[in-house]
């Protein structure tokens, strides 16, 4: 679960405090920058794209030599991040206790901006100043998936080292009593000595777990994921004996992230719609990753969003089980532009003529001041579930609605609810050559919103510094 992270050590790892930096020193950043991340702690892209073009240096550090990028990830905004790393922010600056984006995004549990830090070209085996690494914060904070990513996939086991006190991840987690984390690195074998056994021990007479987990040390691998229902483990051991007739090609070059594979593949046909054993199609597997880039590329090809796995489950299911938001949004774009372009058929926009087709997050000067208004309907005008009411007078289905409202938790969370709605509505609009605004202004009518569309005309004119008046046409 997510950390409500104010960089307090109630709400971060414990860090070695260095008393020549205990006081803190006059904050360095210039007003634009610290506005730059205050809006990147509370993921208001408008803001940030606003000061961007302000020249505001997005790289500017704070008294703790933070960035931006470190609130970014360290609350967890996918969004925020995504607008970072597309403008280049720097990966691997450590703040004044060691700790990089890699660490927090480790804490706190969001694998999907893991794989986008890595993907930068992030140090994967950065430590802090006590010799902690990304396994050490995952291991402390119980975050199983990014264990598995780290160990499993990325072949990391010299993580596995002491740090500074001579302790491993497993010891930390036998302190905190992470029954399931201890499961996890049992399993991948990081208990290496008796003293992880006997702490351990000591855990289960504190009542952190029950005796179960402790036989474990005598189970074998494969049939403790079994067990203990850790199917994707399981897949990931079976690939790693390779076997064509259990994991197709297109599946292969999805779960090793090999871009170029994967279209020479499609550009010689392989049916991008081909099942393995858990009747997965690649797009669920994608999905599951959270690997943006290859769910993108699956969508483009047109692979079919409706087949269900052995679970009853769609890709669109997997990736809002898995809270990969980025994913979520880009699947239900696709679900609604192929559907409008199996009714419309030629009267759809030719994605060649003016806008290329992608279903990935809209950064574009184009779209800006659109964006700005939807930012501002969605945060400052809409109420809870009226966000709902709008989506499905646009045809939003229920199983559309529901992965949305299951990315995040938290009272005020429709606002984020109705943006993402937003902006998957507008990316359809674009591709149906709607005018954006217009047609804004008309659906909020329609549905029944009249003071809102008026609202939203009065902003833009503000922002367009032109007459009150509201012009739509």
């Amino acid at each position: 679960s997510s950390v409500s992270w104010a960089f307090s050590q109630s709400a971060f790892p414990q860090v070695k405090r260095d008393p020549k930096t205990a006081q803190a020193t006059p904050a360095g950043v210039l007003p634009n920058e610290r506005s730059f991340q205050n809006a990147a702690k509370s993921n208001n892209l408008d803001l940030m794209e606003k000061l961007f073009e302000k020249k505001v240096n997005i790289n500017a550090v704070n008294n703790m030599n933070r960035r931006a990028l470190h609130f970014a990830v360290g609350t967890n905004h996918l969004s925020a991040v995504d607008f970072l790393l597309n403008h280049k922010a720097r990966v691997d600056v450590a703040d004044k206790h060691g700790l990089t984006v890699i660490h927090l995004a480790a804490w706190c549990g969001s694998l999907e901006i893991l794989l986008m830090l890595i993907r930068a070209r992030a140090d994967q085996r950065a430590k802090n100043q006590d010799g902690m690494n990304a396994l050490y914060f995952a291991a402390q904070s119980n975050n199983v998936r990014i264990v598995e990513y780290l160990i499993q996939d990325l072949h990391l086991k010299d993580l596995d080292q002491p740090d500074e006190k001579g302790r491993k991840p497993f010891l930390w987690a036998a302190e905190r009593g992470r029954s399931e984390m201890i499961e996890k690195l049992i399993f991948l074998n990081l208990h290496t000595s008796e003293k992880d056994k006997v702490n351990l021990v000591m855990a289960f007479w504190s009542g952190m777990f029950n005796c179960s987990i402790c036989s474990m040390l005598n189970i074998s691998a494969l049939q403790m994921a079994t067990q203990n229902g850790h199917t994707s483990l399981v897949s990931c051991l079976l690939s790693e004996n390779v076997d064509l007739q259990r994991t197709p090609p297109l599946h292969l070059a999805v779960i090793n992230n090999r871009i170029s594979v994967l279209n020479s593949l499609l550009s010689a046909q392989h049916d991008i719609n081909i099942l393995n054993q858990r009747q997965q199609t690649p797009l669920h597997v994608a999905a599951d990753f959270g690997n943006v880039e290859l769910v993108e590329i699956l969508l483009k090809a047109g692979c079919d969003l409706k087949i269900a796995d052995k679970q009853g489950k769609t890709a669109l299911a997997v990736a809002s089980r898995s809270n990969h938001s980025l994913v979520v949004d880009m699947i239900i774009k696709a679900e609604r532009y192929y559907a409008w372009k199996e009714e419309h058929g030629e009267s759809i926009r030719d994605p060649s003529s003016s806008f290329t087709l992608t279903f990935k997050q809209d950064h574009s000067l184009e779209t800006r001041h659109i964006r700005s208004l939807l930012w501002e309907l969605a945060y400052h005008q809409l109420k809870a579930n009226e966000w709902q009411r709008l989506a499905r007078s646009w045809n939003f289905t229920d199983d559309q609605i529901r992965p949305i409202e299951e990315q995040w938790s938290g009272k005020g969370n429709f606002r984020e609810y109705g943006h993402r709605a937003l902006l998957i509505w507008l990316h359809g609009t674009l591709m149906t050559q709607a005018t954006p605004v217009k047609h804004l202004y008309e659906e909020l009518v329609r549905t029944g919103f009249p003071q809102l569309a008026e609202k939203i005309c009065q902003f833009k004119n503000e922002t367009d510094s032109r007459s009150k008046k509201c012009a739509v046409s």
